[in-house]
């Protein structure tokens, strides 16, 4: 398997909504953020698949020193094969990539985030980082078009967050700041339970989440508003990829904020065609 096939299965295995507006890149930019998508893959599984805190630590610490030999001239995983071929072109540079790294280890550090100043640190490696890499290989010729990417970043994010609730819980991690959670009475234990605790009615809890979750769902809609306001008209085309992933992500948690209960029992998710559509409808008609 070459590493081009393996980082093109690896993006397309994982189902993500990222996957619909590759397609519609014209082939080095496609194999480009393919590649950098598939290492973000690779070190988000450390996090995700890895039940040894120490395993996990020690993977991490490969991946930084893969990086660091990457950059000289000898990758040796295939998705840095893959990748390494477009950083020039694309100015991706090592520190991108370092960054993606240390927000995973913010995963293995802590599993509550005190308040949204905090929870945006966060985001900002996990998803900011990985923006600003994404405006650049679409096309960005704007200085602007950064602070958009890093914006549609944490937009992205806090749509993760919300709609993976209930997995997060069963990882024993919640992502939703700590003063939210008070704000709308919430118990940390009935995130990580998915339900009311013993003694408390069902009615009750369900009012209480529904809150929370109305709040968390209004909140990224509009850092969507903001985001998307923040892209330089110049760069609009250019970054069409990025308004594709919006309009899927955008219209996944409008369905979560109708039944914001399901994100505690199961992945709330949009078909591949309808992906496919909303995708479609940004590349042919320019409309979210």
């Amino acid at each position: 398997m070459t590493p081009e096939t393996y980082v093109q299965d690896k993006a397309a295995a994982s189902g993500s909504s990222f996957y619909y507006a590759f397609l519609f890149l014209p082939p080095e930019r496609r194999a480009a953020i393919t590649a950098f998508y598939a290492f973000c893959r690779e070190v988000d599984d450390v996090v995700d698949e890895t039940r040894d805190l120490g395993v996990a630590q020690t993977k991490l610490a490969w991946w930084r020193q893969e990086v660091a030999q990457a950059f000289t001239g000898t990758p040796n995983h295939p998705v840095t094969q893959a990748l390494m071929p477009h950083t020039r072109t694309f100015g991706i540079e090592a520190r991108h990539l370092l960054a993606v790294i240390d927000g995973c280890q913010m995963d293995l550090d802590q599993n509550r985030y005190l308040d949204f100043a905090n929870l945006q640190e966060y985001c900002h490696l996990v998803a900011g980082i990985v923006g600003e890499v994404a405006a650049r290989i679409f096309g960005q010729t704007q200085p602007e078009t950064t602070a958009f990417a890093h914006k549609l970043g944490l937009a992205f994010q806090l749509t993760n967050i919300t709609r993976d609730v209930g997995e997060d819980a069963a990882r024993g991690r919640i992502y939703l700041p700590v003063n939210d959670l008070q704000k709308f009475d919430v118990k940390a234990h009935e995130l990580l339970k998915r339900g009311p605790a013993p003694g408390v009615e069902a009615a009750d809890f369900e009012r209480r989440f529904n809150a929370l979750m109305a709040f968390q769902c209004a909140r990224a809609l509009q850092t969507y508003d903001e985001a998307l306001a923040m892209l330089p008209k110049a760069d609009r085309r250019a970054q069409k990829p990025g308004l594709m992933m919006a309009s899927i992500y955008r219209t996944l948690l409008r369905e979560i904020a109708e039944d914001p209960l399901l994100v505690l029992t199961q992945r709330v998710s949009l078909t591949p065609l309808r992906k496919l559509w909303l995708a479609w409808k940004v590349q042919a008609l320019g409309r979210l």
